[in-house]
């Protein structure tokens, strides 16, 4: 009987080795496939990044942009398969494997609470966007388009429920340089247009950048909750036509390095904001601030010069 057993432990100890082993094989091909894909598209982003011009830091000279009828519905309305649709809207290429790796890494990882949520977002998430540098932090719940046109450099955060979408057809996207913050419930929308933020850039929450041509936002900037970035404007002077199929015109929003934009401002298409300004609470910018000035009320007007104020003093 002694034997007997003996044998019968032999034997399961020896299914449970082979059994262990298997799947450590198994572990250890897939991490080879994963690391292996990093590699690659490394190298791809490299690649691309090469081969791409550098985004401009000055307002462009050039006319105004126009922007199509039906641009913000013809994603919906046009002719094809729900699945067409999706993959347009959403994911920002026609490949069946973007679309799974899209569905399964969102679908898994978008949710899941706690340090062990970040913890995972920060290894998976990178498999869906073009670059993520170091120590990005990924929050719940948020909502990603087009996330082969978007650029996340070193230490950024981005809070829950944010929404980073860089939809369009000729555009290059969003690049979010390092040690950003993306507060809470903001959104960074494009309509075929472009979002560049400098470094350190620290946005509150439930603020709002949109871009149909290009926003710019210089280092060190600090933008309060609830404040409006609209680098785009209907179409208004046809009266014969549902305004809401009317086209739209943009040139774009430069703000500079330095300025501090107050809680419930709002800053219009074609506003250039020079460096180290202040927008006061509840301000509308409809018109060019220039340097080291001090913006308020509505429409904005010009109320202080901060180095007037350093001369006084």
């Amino acid at each position: 009987m002694f034997l007997i057993s003996l044998i019968k432990h032999s034997y399961y100890c020896n299914s449970i080795y082979y059994t262990v082993l298997v799947n450590l094989n198994n572990i250890n091909f897939y991490l080879k496939g994963w690391l292996k894909q990093l590699k690659m598209e490394k190298i791809n982003q490299e690649d691309y990044k090469k081969q791409q011009p550098e985004i401009k830091s000055e307002k462009s000279e050039q006319e105004y942009k126009i922007i199509e009828e039906n641009v913000r519905t013809s994603y919906i309305t046009k002719s094809g398969s729900k699945t067409s649709k999706y993959l347009e809207l959403v994911i920002g290429e026609k490949r069946i494997w973007a679309l799974l790796k899209y569905e399964i890494i969102t679908g898994i990882f978008s949710n899941w609470p706690g340090a062990l949520g970040i913890f995972l977002r920060g290894i998976f998430y990178r498999l869906l966007f073009k670059k993520v540098g170091k120590g990005v932090i990924f929050g719940q719940n948020i909502t990603i388009r087009h996330p082969n046109k978007i650029f996340i450099g070193d230490n950024v955060v981005i809070d829950e429920n944010c929404m980073l979408d860089a939809k369009g057809s000729e555009n290059k996207g969003i690049e979010i340089s390092r040690n950003c913050y993306i507060g809470r419930n903001t959104i960074l929308s494009c309509k075929n247009g472009d979002i560049f933020l400098d470094e350190n850039v620290n946005i509150g929450f439930n603020c709002e950048i949109h871009s149909s041509s290009y926003v710019k936002i210089g280092k060190n900037t600090l933008i309060a909750a609830y404040v409006y970035v609209i680098a785009g404007d209907h179409i208004h002077d046809v009266v014969n036509k549902p305004i809401s199929l009317l086209g739209g015109i943009s040139k774009g929003i430069i703000i500079g390095e330095n300025c501090w934009l107050g809680a419930r401002s709002t800053i219009f298409d074609s506003v250039s904001i020079g460096n180290d300004v202040i927008v006061g609470a509840s301000a509308v910018v409809n018109s060019d601030v220039p340097a080291y000035s001090v913006a308020a009320g509505i429409p904005a007007r010009i109320v202080k010069n901060r180095l007037q104020k350093e001369k006084e003093e």
